[in-house]
């Protein structure tokens, strides 16, 4: 809430008598009370845990953007990469996803170019 010094007067240029303001209300939503926040959770199947762990590992490296208004968390359940977004708008979560699913499709390309060469030369 914006308060104007006590005794702020506008003159009102219609007839030129003061009028007094006494404050101006804005809103600002709390980032700290996510209960009005929206979530979204993906889960991706892949071939196998380990496919799993990669494609965790390589996402987890960029960090979210504007972590105030978008929290992520990934994990892996047996071989699916579960990620949950929650986010301030609508509009973030859709943001936030498109992004999401972009890196996946690449790790998914990568996995399919490289993942069984790169399984032979570790072992």
């Amino acid at each position: 809430m914006l308060k104007w010094p006590p005794g702020f007067k506008l003159l009102n240029l219609l007839d030129a008598k003061p009028m007094t303001l006494t404050y101006i209300s804005t809103t600002i939503m709390s980032t700290t009370d996510t209960s009005n926040w929206h979530t979204v959770t993906i889960r991706v199947p892949f071939a196998s845990e380990q496919h799993a762990l990669i494609a965790k590992q390589a996402i987890e490296v960029d960090k979210e953007l504007q972590p105030d208004v978008v929290h992520r968390s990934i994990e892996v359940e047996k071989d699916e990469l579960v990620a949950k977004f929650t986010t301030l708008t609508v509009r973030l979560a859709r943001l936030t996803v498109n992004a999401f699913l972009d890196n996946v499709e690449l790790v998914v390309r990568t996995l399919g170019e490289f993942g069984e060469d790169a399984a032979r030369k570790t072992s």
